[in-house]
């Protein structure tokens, strides 16, 4: 298999799948370009661990005067989330999928 287009070491096997899938359908051949995949992909680990443990204690937890709070977790999703964005966008990758239906453009 090609080195450069082999997945970095570290990621879950669902990230090196997107890995292997956006590399495939894009020119991602330079190493600045490979390092914001990387990046993209690590951010997207940290989101779904996140997430599991959001899905495992449920969105508000109790602290220890037991009253109800949000779950501490739900900021790092939220910023696992923009980073990996920010790094796809900044490989170009984040195109809007067609709508259904017409819609306003946007700042209308």
């Amino acid at each position: 298999m090609n080195p450069r287009r082999t997945a970095p070491k570290g990621l879950s096997t669902e990230a090196k799948g997107w890995w292997k899938r956006l590399v495939s359908q894009y020119e991602l051949d330079d190493d600045a370009g490979r390092l914001l995949l990387e990046t993209a992909m690590q951010a997207f680990d940290r989101m779904r661990e996140c997430q599991a443990a959001i899905e495992r204690d449920g969105p508000m937890v109790r602290d220890r005067f037991d009253q109800r709070k949000a779950h501490p977790l739900l900021p790092a999703e939220r910023d696992a989330r923009a980073q990996m964005l920010a790094a796809l966008k900044a490989l170009n990758l984040d195109v809007e999928p067609p709508h259904a239906q017409p819609r306003r453009p946007a700042g209308r």
